[in-house]
C-alpha cells in the first residue's frame, strides 16, 4: 500500500500523520515527491488525487521505484537506510487511515473535495470547546505572513477581550510560540527537501526551476527555498553560476584517489594490426581514436582487432550503422567460421550514448561515434566513455574530412585518447601515441597498405617519419 505524495504540503500533511518512532520504506521521486511504503490496507483502491497532492497505490496499481530514470534522466531514489531491501514496510497508522478514508469517503461520494468547515452554520468560532483550538489558528495564519510577536499578541489579546475575558498571556505567548514553530518546521522541512533536490542536479539551475519541481507555490515556501539555497552556497555546497540572478551550480568537490603504489603493473596485451604493440603500449582505462575518412576501412580496422585477439578477451562491439545481414557478410570475409565469432564477440546494435553501455573491464569498440552537427560535443562524449572505465579500454571510431588527420570533434576529440589513428586513402599514421613501447618516438609515423576484399590489410611500407 503506497501513498504518494506529489507537493511539499501534501508530505508534510502525511508526515504529520506519522508516529516519531515509525520506520518504513520511503523514497524520493523525480521531481521532489515522495512515495510512503506500508503494509497492504483493505478497504481501498486506487485512487488519483484522493486528497490534495495525494494519491494512493494498492492491489492493481504500480509505482516506478529506485533506480528507474524518467524521460528527463532523473531518478527516483531510496531515502537513506529506507529501501525496501532495507526495512519491511510498517502497518498503516491510525492517524493516517483516518485521514485516508475521510477522503475516500468523499471520494466516493463524487467529490475530492474534503469536508471542511468553512461557515459559522457549520463551526461556531471563539465558543466555548473551540477557543483554544481557533487562538492557534488565527496565531498560525498570522505567523504564516511574517507578522512579528508583538503585532500577533495584540491581536489575540484584541480576540480574547471581544470575547468579554481578561487575556492570559501565558495562553497568548504559548498559542504565538506554537505558530512560530509550526511554521519553523515546515520552513526546515523545505530546507531539507531544497538539498535533497539539490545534491541530485547536474549542471546549473535557476530558483525557478527549484520551486516548479518541488511544487513550491506560496509566498512563503519559495522563501523558505531561496534562503536554503543561500546557505548552502554559504556552506561550500552550491556556487553561483553567470551574471544571472538566482543561477547556481552544485560544486562537485569529490575525487578519486590515484593508487600509483597499488597499482598493477599489468598492461593491456591487445595485439594490433600493422603491429603498432610494438610502438605503443595499451594501459587499462586507455582510450583509442580511430579517426578515419569514408570508405577508408575503420570497420575493417576494427573487425581485424576483433580478430587477432579474439578469445584473448571479452570484446563488445558496438555497431551504429550495421545490421545483421551486412555484418554477416563482412565476417565471411575472415579465415574463422561465423560460429567462432558468435562464441568470442558480442555483438550489439547501438547509435548513442554509448557510455550507458560500456563493460568497465572489457574491450569496448565503438563504431562509430556517430555526430552530425555540434561537434564540440564529441569531447564530452568521450570523457562520459572514459568514466565508464576501469581496467577495460575503448576504442573509438569517428569519421573525419579529408586532408586532417583529426577527426570530426577536433582537438576535443584528442585529448583523452592515448593512442589516436589515423586512416585515410591506404595510409595509417599514429597522430599520437602517448606511452611509448620503445625509445623511438612513435607520434607521427605512418605505413602505407592496401586493403583487399574489405578484410585483409597488406602493407606496402615499413613505419615510417612523415617530413614536411
Amino acid at each position: 500500500f503506497v501513498v504518494d505524495t506529489d507537493t511539499v504540503g501534501a508530505i508534510q500533511e502525511v508526515q504529520d500523520f506519522l508516529p516519531e518512532n515509525l520506520v518504513t520504506p520511503i523514497q524520493r521521486t523525480p521531481h521532489g515527491g515522495k512515495h510512503f511504503f506500508f503494509k497492504h490496507q483493505e478497504g481501498f483502491s486506487n485512487r488519483a488525487r484522493l486528497a490534495p497532492g495525494v494519491d494512493i497505490r494498492t492491489t492493481g496499481g504500480y509505482i516506478v521505484v529506485d533506480p528507474s530514470l524518467n524521460d528527463n534522466g532523473l531518478t527516483w531514489h531510496w531515502l537513506d537506510g529506507l529501501s525496501l531491501l532495507d526495512i519491511e514496510p510498517a502497518p498503516l497508522p491510525d492517524a493516517l487511515l483516518s485521514y485516508l478514508k475521510e477522503f475516500a469517503f468523499e471520494f466516493n461520494k463524487g467529490t475530492t473535495k474534503r469536508p471542511q468547515a468553512t461557515t459559522t452554520s457549520d463551526h461556531k468560532y471563539f465558543e466555548f470547546g473551540t477557543r483554544d483550538e481557533d487562538l492557534f489558528s488565527v496565531a498560525n495564519a498570522m505567523a504564516k505572513q511574517g507578522h512579528s510577536s508583538e503585532f500577533m499578541a495584540n491581536v489575540l489579546e484584541r480576540l480574547i477581550y471581544s470575547w468579554g475575558e481578561n487575556p492570559d498571556q501565558r495562553w497568548i505567548d504559548a498559542k504565538i510560540k506554537s505558530a512560530f514553530n509550526r511554521v519553523d518546521r515546515k520552513e526546515r522541512n523545505v530546507a531539507e527537501e531544497v538539498k535533497q533536490w539539490v545534491m541530485t542536479t547536474k549542471g546549473h539551475f535557476t530558483t525557478t526551476t527549484n520551486h516548479i519541481e518541488l511544487h513550491l507555490t506560496t509566498k512563503q515556501e519559495k522563501k523558505a527555498a531561496n534562503m536554503a539555497l543561500l546557505r548552502l552556497v554559504d556552506e561550500g555546497i552550491l556556487e553561483r553560476h553567470g551574471e544571472k540572478n538566482g543561477c547556481y551550480r552544485l560544486i562537485e568537490s569529490s575525487s578519486d584517489e590515484i593508487d600509483f603504489l597499488g597499482v598493477d603493473d599489468k598492461i593491456v596485451d591487445i595485439v594490433w594490426p600493422f603491429e603498432i604493440e610494438t610502438w605503443v603500449k595499451i594501459l587499462p582505462k586507455n582510450i583509442i581514436v580511430v579517426a578515419g575518412e569514408v570508405n577508408a576501412g575503420k570497420t575493417a580496422f576494427l573487425l581485424n582487432v576483433c580478430f587477432i585477439n579474439m578469445g584473448r578477451f571479452k570484446i563488445n562491439y558496438f555497431s551504429s550503422e550495421m545490421g545483421a545481414m551486412e555484418l554477416r557478410d563482412r565476417l565471411k570475409k575472415f579465415e574463422v567460421n561465423l560460429a567462432h565469432w558468435k562464441e568470442n564477440i558480442n555483438f550489439r546494435e547501438r547509435a548513442s550514448n554509448f557510455a550507458d553501455v560500456i563493460k568497465p573491464n572489457d574491450i569496448n569498440i565503438i563504431d562509430f561515434l556517430e555526430i552530425t552537427d555540434e561537434f564540440y560535443r564529441v569531447g564530452g562524449m568521450i570523457s562520459e566513455i572514459f568514466n565508464k572505465l576501469k581496467k577495460g579500454i575503448a576504442l573509438i571510431a569517428l569519421q573525419k574530412n579529408p586532408k586532417t588527420d583529426i577527426g570530426l570533434g577536433g582537438m576535443r576529440s584528442i585529448e583523452k585518447a592515448r593512442l589516436y589513428l589515423s586512416i585515410e586513402n591506404g595510409r595509417i599514421k599514429i597522430v599520437k601515441g602517448k606511452n611509448w613501447a620503445c625509445e623511438s618516438n612513435p607520434n607521427g609515423i605512418s605505413r602505407r597498405f592496401k586493403l583487399v576484399q574489405g578484410a585483409k590489410f597488406i602493407p606496402t611500407t615499413g613505419w615510417e617519419r612523415e617530413h614536411a
